[in-house]
């Protein structure tokens, strides 16, 4: 089966969704591949931040996703051996929305692809693997996939590759990734959250270990950060040594641990910290992690991809609506939101040496150490990471055009 359209994205993450509809509502025919068959993966990044509750108030959509389930949060603490220090503080920032909001992924996905359905140049494939590039003339002219009723193939003038860390889009299009690295990996779980638990911590540091919650209303879902690469040598001690670690890290999770039954409750996740050195070729585009994946840090990697939909909309639109999207045009899309990106993973890269690498590997972090103190005396301090958590260092803005259309 063969399908032509002005744009197709691979990936049907926040940054592939994002594009779609604002791509869709400024009037160009998108389709948006997604390999599963819905959203509903746990254990996915679900911060909401300011500047996306911001583009949801450009839209003039806030209102209705916020009617949704979720859970605010206008500031985030972090307890150091028993001295609780707030981190980040939202309530100063210059939006509608001073908080960061909680809300599963596929909660978010289901309401942005909800709200691209009401235009007509926006579709939506489900099951469809992406696993070739094609090309016409040197240039990338679209992608074939492979679907439940056999191979698919859609022709665009360009394909956007918003298809994660691992992405194929990225592979097939031969484009150079420049590897940062980590010193850590992270365990998702998930606990029973009760009604006397404090929720005004995020994270916990103690004797080496670190574990942050995120509040899903009905339960925690659970960040434990480990040593690069030491996955296999837990899971050898057995499901007992994390509970252990868990007990020792948050003592008031003591009483549910035992919730995290066996190895199957537990989902790895590989921290990558890269980015390309070109996004793009003639004909495809790299977005969101596909181009830059970022470590966990902040959780700004949503935020991220976000911002990198938004100014590819508004740099590519018109030219995709007119048929004459130049190399000129991918690039200045890089040009744009590359400096975010390596600004933010420039941050990240320096709390990794400096406090998560050193306290993984039993070492001392004086900034940790220093940082109760400085706090006491620069009340005001925690704006500022509120502001890179929450804004980022360029936030963007939907351009006029396509805010005023539908």
């Amino acid at each position: 089966m063969k399908v032509s359209t002005q744009c197709c994205i691979v990936g049907g993450g926040p940054a592939g969704v994002m594009l779609g509809l604002l791509l869709a509502k400024a009037g160009v025919d998108v389709t948006v591949l997604e390999k599963h068959a819905d959203f509903l993966r746990d254990f996915r990044g679900d911060t909401i931040h300011p500047s996306t509750l911001e583009v949801m108030a450009q839209l003039g959509i806030l209102d209705e996703f916020l009617a949704r389930p979720h859970q605010r949060v206008t500031t985030l603490a972090g307890k150091v051996g028993e001295t609780t220090v707030t981190v980040a503080d939202f309530s100063r920032l210059p939006t509608q929305c001073k908080f960061l909001a909680f809300m599963p992924q596929w909660d978010f996905l289901d309401f942005l692809t909800g709200r691209a359905k009401a235009y007509p140049t926006f579709h939506l494939v489900l099951q469809a693997r992406a696993e070739e590039l094609l090309t016409t003339g040197g240039r990338v002219s679209g992608v074939r996939a492979r679907t439940p009723s056999g191979a698919l193939e859609i022709h665009a003038p360009l394909t956007i590759g918003a298809d994660g860390r691992d992405s194929v889009v990225r592979r097939r299009a031969g484009l150079e990734l420049h590897e940062i690295g980590a010193p850590m990996d992270v365990l998702w779980l998930r606990l029973t959250k009760r009604a006397d638990d404090p929720v005004e911590t995020f994270g916990f540091v103690r004797d080496g270990r670190i574990l942050a919650l995120i509040d899903r209303g009905a339960y925690w879902q659970a960040a434990y950060v480990i040593p690069k690469g030491s996955f296999e040598s837990l899971r050898a001690r057995g499901i007992e040594a994390l509970h252990e670690a868990l007990r020792k890290t948050v003592p008031f999770l003591s009483d549910r641990v035992g919730e995290i039954a066996s190895w199957d409750d537990v989902k790895l996740l590989t921290v990558r910290l890269n980015r390309l050195r070109r996004w793009y070729s003639p004909g495809v585009l790299c977005i969101g992690d596909a181009a830059h994946a970022m470590s966990p840090i902040g959780g700004v990697g949503i935020n991220l991809a976000i911002q990198d939909a938004i100014a590819a909309s508004n740099l590519l639109a018109a030219p995709l609506r007119s048929g004459t999207v130049r190399e000129r045009d991918l690039r200045d899309v890089q040009r744009r939101r590359e400096f975010p990106a390596r600004m933010t993973q420039a941050v990240q890269l320096l709390i990794q040496r400096q406090i998560i690498g050193r306290l993984l590997s039993g070492e001392r972090a004086p900034i940790l150490a220093l940082l109760p103190r400085v706090a006491r005396f620069v009340p005001f301090l925690p704006r500022i990471p509120g502001y890179l958590v929450g804004l980022g260092f360029r936030p963007e803005r939907v351009a006029l055009e396509s805010a005023a259309r539908g």
